[in-house]
């Protein structure tokens, strides 16, 4: 096989087991199949969302670790609702999550010749036929669960005639609507996918790909397992809503001239908490402003995992271990977060940022001066080395760090208190400025010289250290912090969703201050705010209006009010 031919894919863990590769393990030792080949069909209706990315790591991880080739195929069967920008973004995020299909990118549109000749062989085998019933009237005549379907009227017309006026559907001589191409197989059947399933729908609308060549579109259930057949797709891994369209995936590959014979699993997919991933809820959220756009970081659209900050080695390590099954559960939005922060702890930078300042001013540093003093850039990874951090008389401490009358547990910053600022010295609080409001402005206090470091020569402890930086050398920042969107679980479970919409799942925060060694950070790269969490710079930064995102917090802040409608982390 050609380099051309082997697709990019990230392998799960040696030996790993799962139903799914069970099946391709037996399918090669039987030699059922020589080569696997497996396909990522986005529809291009919209952008990913976490759960295609677990289709996504499902189909090329099986197809990388069995030396086989995974596609990617855009079903672009319905012209109403796709558009080019959505195959660009789908290309693109798919290559952001470290995938690539090489030569193999297919669109259903590309067969629609052959689907039209096929759809003619069904007719002209009385396997299809050409029904006037309205849309309305084939529910109606479909039956129910505990009731068979009636059969159309339209169900014995001769083959000549529903030849010709299929003819006159592809040329466009009926409007939308009034007639479809439906297969004729029973209306009796325990499976309503199976009580002659529409094939072909009119529609008079221009193509993204095709233009105005077409005015007859095929169905999703028609083009979708005859376009595995011409790809020569051999797995074709579905999640499990269209378990019950199995049979009628069959029973096409049966009854066309195919030139190859997919076969079709479902898996469960992804249900996380805290979180929606329905298309249509999520287009709801961005029609009714709840969040910024399809990338707002608050979004489980890979777009906007990626702006928050979100590692694409993260999100696949994710989907590695939450697995594949085929029972629905709901898994908890810690457990990604937890790789987030696993992964981040490794690789990201280290540097000291102040969401809340309040400033203090160290009365027996000398006045005019600074001195740069040695940090270390990630503890995790000793070839990161080390940075310069300016330190003067002047600097911002969190304003969380203090309090004028601390409780017995509190053991930061207070009155007559001493802590050590990081990398710094030991301070001690002599007194806290208050305005005319009494609010707290600022903090005079005094620092151990001998203490360089952080580290006091006699031996002496304190229990608390806090993170600090240069007033005067440090830079202004815009800094937003996400939470999840939804206060509870399963959103909407108990009533109307957009009723449980975190009213904190943004705050943003425009006085932060960050030290200079964050100038010039790129939108994307991540950092640690020392004891704050994880961030990286969103993609509206400028030199002179430094904005961050915050990916994840240092531990989950959400797990004191799990199951308790949310609150603020």
């Amino acid at each position: 096989m050609s380099e051309a031919d082997t697709a990019v894919g990230t392998p799960a863990e040696e030996g790993a087991r799962d139903f799914i590769r069970e099946v391709v393990r037996a399918d090669l030792a039987a030699g059922r199949t020589g080569t696997v080949v497996t396909r990522f069909p986005p529809e291009p209706n919209g952008y990913l969302h976490i759960g295609h990315a677990k289709s996504m790591c499902l189909n090329f991880g099986v197809a990388a670790e069995f030396g086989g080739r995974c596609h990617l195929r855009f079903d672009d069967t319905n012209p109403i609702k796709e558009e080019h920008e959505y195959i660009e973004a789908i290309q693109s995020d798919v290559r952001w999550m470290g995938f690539d299909w090489k030569t193999h990118l297919y669109f259903a549109s590309d067969n629609f010749q052959t689907l039209y000749d096929w759809a003619e062989h069904l007719l002209r085998e009385g396997k299809a036929y050409v029904d006037d019933l309205s849309a309305e009237e084939i529910r109606d005549h479909r039956g129910t669960l505990t009731a068979p379907g009636k059969d159309s009227p339209y169900r014995s017309r001769p083959v000549e005639e529903n030849l010709d006026l299929f003819a006159r559907m592809r040329s466009g001589e009926f409007p939308d609507g009034a007639r479809v191409l439906r297969a004729k197989i029973d209306m009796a059947s325990g499976n309503m996918n199976l009580r002659d399933p529409v094939l072909y729908r009119i529609l008079h609308a221009a193509h993204p790909r095709t233009g105005e060549a077409w005015c007859l579109y095929p169905t999703y259930d028609f083009a979708h397992g005859q376009s595995d057949a011409i790809e020569g797709v051999t797995h074709s891994i579905c999640t499990l809503e269209f378990e019950d369209h199995r049979p009628l995936y069959d029973w096409l590959i049966e009854n066309l001239p195919v030139p190859s014979a997919p076969r079709q699993y479902e898996f469960a997919r992804l249900n996380l908490s805290y979180t929606v991933l329905s298309k249509r809820r999520l287009i709801q959220l961005v029609a009714e402003g709840h969040v910024a756009g399809w990338d707002d970081p608050r979004m489980p659209t890979l777009r906007g995992l990626r702006r928050r900050g979100v590692p694409p080695a993260a999100v696949r390590d994710f989907c590695q271990r939450i697995g594949v099954t085929k029972n629905d559960t709901l898994v908890d939005m810690a457990h990604f977060e937890h790789c987030m922060r696993e992964l981040l702890n490794k690789t990201a930078l280290r540097r000291m940022a102040v969401l809340r300042p309040l400033k203090v001013v160290i009365e027996n540093y000398p006045e005019g001066e600074s001195e740069a003093l040695e940090a270390v850039n990630n503890p995790e990874d000793p070839s990161a080395g080390t940075r310069a951090v300016p330190f003067s008389r002047e600097i911002y401490i969190e304003r969380d760090d203090f309090m004028e009358d601390p409780p017995k547990k509190f053991f930061r910053l207070a009155p007559g208190r001493e802590v050590r600022l990081r990398y710094a010295y030991f301070l001690t609080c002599r007194e806290a400025v208050k305005d005319a409001a009494g609010e707290i402005v600022e903090l005079r206090c005094t620092y151990d010289p001998a203490t360089r470091g952080g580290n006091a020569p006699d031996g002496r402890k304190v229990k608390a250290t806090l993170h600090w930086v240069s007033a005067e050398q440090s830079m202004p920042a815009e800094v937003r912090l996400y939470d999840h969107l939804f206060r509870e679980p399963v959103p909407g479970a108990s009533g109307e969703l957009m009723d449980d919409l975190n009213p904190e799942s943004l705050t943003v925060l425009t006085d932060c201050r960050l030290e200079p060694a964050l100038a010039g950070a790129a939108p994307g790269q991540p950092v640690q705010f020392e004891r704050l969490g994880y961030f990286c710079p969103d993609p509206e930064t400028t030199a002179e209006r430094p904005v961050f995102n915050r990916t994840v917090a240092l531990r989950d802040t959400w797990a004191r009010v799990r199951g308790k409608g949310g609150g603020k982390p």
